[in-house]
């Protein structure tokens, strides 16, 4: 298993995991590697060290743990924070699809409980909801995280 070191045209990076270089280079030539962030499959594969297995090396001595808050992100990058963020609106809100605009209005005018909703809007209905004193935000969501992983 190869693990490389990607970055994207607008500068995410990230890492890809392929069964060879022969097939990280046939997957990108068929626009199946994209970037996880924006979904850019401009990628280009950047110098990464190779990691040696060395059976008789010694373990490094352990260092004092460090003092971290749990779950609190230690020195993530712009995109893990934000690919984090984007998990934790997909895991507290529900996906009512097309139906947003519907649903953000009954719920601001009293016609349903109050629930944390994203699904899609066009640029004309997310105009008329915020005329009406709706707060509504675009979220991009990266493909990535649009289905299950596997």
């Amino acid at each position: 298993m190869k693990v490389l070191d990607l970055r994207c045209a607008h500068g995410h990076g990230f890492e890809g995991w392929f069964a060879s270089n022969e097939a990280f280079d046939s997957q990108l030539a068929s626009g199946l590697v994209e970037c996880p962030v924006c979904g850019d499959t401009a990628i280009v594969k950047l110098l990464s060290a190779p990691r040696l297995n060395l059976g008789n090396a010694k373990a490094p001595e352990a260092a004092a743990p460090a003092a971290v808050a749990p779950n609190a992100p230690a020195d993530l990058s712009p995109e893990a924070r934000w690919m984090r963020a984007v998990r934790e609106v997909l895991a507290k809100t529900e996906d009512v699809g097309e139906r947003f605009a519907d649903e953000a209005r009954k719920m601001h005018y009293g016609e349903t409980r109050e629930r944390g909703i994203r699904g899609q809007a066009t640029p004309e209905q997310t105009e008329a909801l915020l005329d009406e004193g709706i707060p509504v935000m675009a979220l991009p969501i990266p493909a990535a995280l649009k289905e299950t992983l596997q």
